[in-house]
């Protein structure tokens, strides 16, 4: 054991490790918790907008796009899947979110700070950015609430598709044609904490890092074998992840199983 890792094999290789140049972080679970203030703002707008009063536990919110939800709870309150109520809907969400998340302090999840610290320490820093089922605004006031906003330079948002995987799609386009010419899927790691972050990161070519910190537990994750599962960001180097570590490390998922990091 080396600093509570914990690698599924022992076969280790010293041959180059393609460097990461770019890494996206999944929001809700993976950087922050708010203590359930998106599907409260969720719940108040469909009241206060729809007069549909019954709430939204009917759905489950961990892993999907916030319009894939608005979708599935207009058919569930029999509201017509209108532009015009899409628009309706998210310009009050967004004051309802602004609103709730001054009132719920929430917290970031564990070592995410420093991790995102450690990766702009890097004698070759990766591009930082973001892939999250949140629209654009509903991400920026979380993040801007915990002071994370600025640190992310690029992104997919729910503005981009209904679809998480073709999400990943737009972050990875945005980020070529503005901060990482010529990268390659293999030079990005998408970072989140539930199997479709998984998913979608596999759909694009990239690696994986899965966390254990938001909507499933980490035998679940484990199942999807992301290339690197963590039960935290605490626990796990960002100098592993990026391929700038001067120590051995496993190879990547595609040939081996996945390293996991628990104490």
């Amino acid at each position: 054991m080396n600093n509570g890792c914990v690698p599924v094999v022992q076969s280790v290789i010293f041959a180059f490790f393609k460097m990461v140049r770019l890494v996206l972080f999944d929001i809700d679970g993976t950087l922050v918790h708010t203590g359930g203030v998106g599907r409260q703002a969720f719940a108040h707008t469909l009241a206060a907008e729809f007069d549909a009063n019954e709430g939204v536990g009917k759905v489950s919110f961990a892993g999907r796009t916030d319009m894939s939800l608005v979708r599935e709870l207009f058919g569930i309150y029999h509201i017509p899947t209108t532009r015009e109520n899409f628009k309706r809907f998210f310009e009050s969400y967004v004051f309802w979110l602004d609103h709730l998340m001054t009132r719920n302090p929430g917290n970031a999840c564990p070592g995410v700070k420093e991790f995102l610290r450690d990766l702009q320490a890097l004698p070759n820093p990766p591009a930082v950015g973001l892939l999250t089922g949140n629209i654009y605004l509903g991400a920026q006031i979380k993040l801007r609430h915990f002071g994370l906003w600025d640190l992310f330079k690029t992104g997919g948002f729910a503005d981009d598709h209904e679809d998480r995987n073709h999400i990943a799609v737009a972050a990875f386009e945005r980020a070529r044609q503005a901060l990482v010419p010529q990268l390659k899927p293999q030079e990005v790691v998408v970072v989140g904490d539930t199997p479709f972050d998984i998913e979608c990161g596999r759909f694009i070519g990239a690696r994986v890092l899965a966390v254990a910190t938001g909507g499933a537990k980490y035998e679940d994750l484990k199942r999807h074998s992301p290339d690197w599962l963590a039960e935290d960001l605490g626990r796990i180097s960002a100098r592993d992840i990026c391929g700038q570590s001067s120590v051995p490390v496993t190879a990547p998922a595609a040939t081996m199983p996945t390293r996991t990091f628990r104490r």
